[in-house]
């Protein structure tokens, strides 16, 4: 099946999704952004369009919150 047959069902998902998939969906929609992860030699990446690390820590700590209040 092609990438291109895929819906995006914009549901809760116990599966890992492509890094591209994630990327092509929320750039239209987003302002400002943080990306953390880990890159294919397994060493962590961060990146942020905020200039401010206040505001980094403020946004992670409320999509914390909201990831803790999935069940």
């Amino acid at each position: 099946m092609s990438e291109n047959n895929v819906i995006p069902l914009g549901v809760v998902t116990r599966l890992d999704l492509p890094v591209k998939r994630i990327f092509d969906a929320a750039e239209p929609n987003l302002d400002r952004v943080v990306v953390l992860g880990w890159d294919r030699n397994g060493e962590l990446y961060f990146a942020s369009s905020f200039a401010d690390g206040g505001d980094v820590l403020w946004l992670l700590e409320k999509c914390k919150k909201a990831l803790m209040g999935v069940e």
